[in-house]
């Protein structure tokens, strides 16, 4: 599998490395799963690099314990660390992403996180508290506070932390401060190194295993089976759906037609109006068992990988005038932080790399590509507007580049 940029290729099959890599592997992602956990209960946890560790906590769930705790742990006053955009509307004006002081080996050059940038505020103690760290984090709460912070440069490791509460489905704000040597053992906090944070996205994708697999027929397609699909760290899972037969199709040299497509839960399940996922969903269905066979890839990305809170957040923001792109900057997110990889390495777990890719988005094509699927060709999957998604629709075509027209 060729995979994009400068991200190291799957290694598990070397002979030099033996079974030692995918061990290595589960132990990191496992430290990383505890790390998230950790914040989403609001205890903080202690970020590890080369230059030394920064003690974080999630704005969104830290308490008055973990506050605490992060002065004792802390050698030096905690700061708010957020995306800019987030950062500019808390601040009233506009600010310009400070960069790390410094690069080790705890941070890609190229990584995402570095390239969007990272904005710290200074925390008095006015602001110590957590119901105001809550408003600060989330613009859906926003409220005046009793006064406006300063900027301060931020650490190192400023960007795996933000990394770190995406990964989580939590809002990319985090209270940190400088780390004092050994202070995690007496507050018993999880220590997690900055590079595994950071290669999680990647090793997940490529840990991915076939771990069960049952027929179910569908309305729109009685012959389909579902194949589930896990990563070394025992997370949530992802899904195929197998309309046909796929698999000897791309054996005869063919290019089944593929959809991936992202859970969603209120457009799927609920048949929500704001968007129109459940129609794409079903329609793809009918769509293969016309075809006679085709994959429908369930990817568990849900609000284009925000998850299912932070997307309820941004419709409540879309609610107030802003569109779909705008309303995921303004929670602290990119506006799509979804990778190609996961669907790749479910393809090829499948014996499918050649394909022909149901979607309207040329990221889907470029982005499979990139990752060592040959897209034969783009079968366009348009639906109508319903009076609701209109909007939606258009910021799709107009600031996402999908081919609606």
């Amino acid at each position: 599998m060729t995979l994009p940029g400068n991200v190291a290729p799957d290694l598990r099959h070397d002979p030099e490395l033996g079974a030692a890599l995918p061990d290595a592997a589960s132990r990191a992602m496992r430290g990383v799963h505890r790390a998230i956990s950790e914040l989403r209960r609001g205890t903080p946890v202690l970020l590890a690099g080369p230059q030394g560790a920064l003690v974080v906590a999630a704005a969104e769930t830290v308490g008055a314990r973990g506050l605490a705790e992060i002065a004792a742990a802390g050698m030096a006053p905690p700061v708010l660390l957020l995306a800019p955009v987030r950062a500019a509307a808390v601040l009233q004006r506009p600010v310009n992403a400070a960069t790390p002081p410094q690069r080790g080996d705890a941070l890609k050059p190229d990584a995402p996180q570095a390239e969007e940038g990272v904005v710290a505020l200074k925390l008095p103690p006015s602001l110590l508290d957590p119901e105001l760290l809550r408003r600060l984090a989330d613009p859906v709460a926003e409220r005046l506070l009793p006064e406006t912070p300063d900027l301060a440069l931020p650490h190192l490791l400023a960007p795996a932390a933000l990394a770190l509460a995406k990964l989580g489905r939590l809002l990319p704000a985090l209270v940190a401060a400088p780390a004092r040597d050994n202070a995690a053992a007496p507050l018993d906090l999880l220590r997690v190194p900055a590079t595994d944070v950071l290669a999680y996205p990647v090793t997940a994708a490529t840990t991915l295993r076939r771990v069960a697999e049952a027929r179910v027929p569908l309305e729109d397609a009685r012959d389909a089976r579902i194949v589930a699909f896990r990563a070394a760290d025992g997370g949530i899972e992802h899904l195929a759906i197998l309309v046909g037969d796929p698999e000897g199709r791309a054996a005869d040299g063919a290019a089944p037609l593929v959809r991936a497509h992202s859970e969603c839960f209120t457009g799927d399940l609920l048949g929500s109006l704001r968007c129109d996922c459940g129609p794409q969903l079903r329609g793809a269905i009918r769509r293969m068992a016309e075809d006679g066979a085709g994959v429908l890839l369930y990817l568990a990305q849900e609000g284009r990988g925000i998850g299912l809170a932070n997307k309820l957040r941004a419709y409540a923001l879309q609610d107030g005038g802003l569109d779909t792109l705008d309303a995921n900057r303004a929670l602290g997110y990119g506006a799509d932080e979804r990778g190609f990889l996961v669907a790749a390495t479910m393809l090829e777990q499948l014996g499918i790399r050649r394909i022909r890719l149901l979607t309207n988005n040329p990221d889907k094509v470029s982005g499979l590509a990139a990752c060592g699927i040959e897209v034969a060709g783009r079968e366009a999957h348009r639906f109508a507007a319903n009076g609701v998604n209109d909007k939606y629709l258009e910021t799709k075509a107009e600031r996402f580049g999908h081919l609606l027209r």
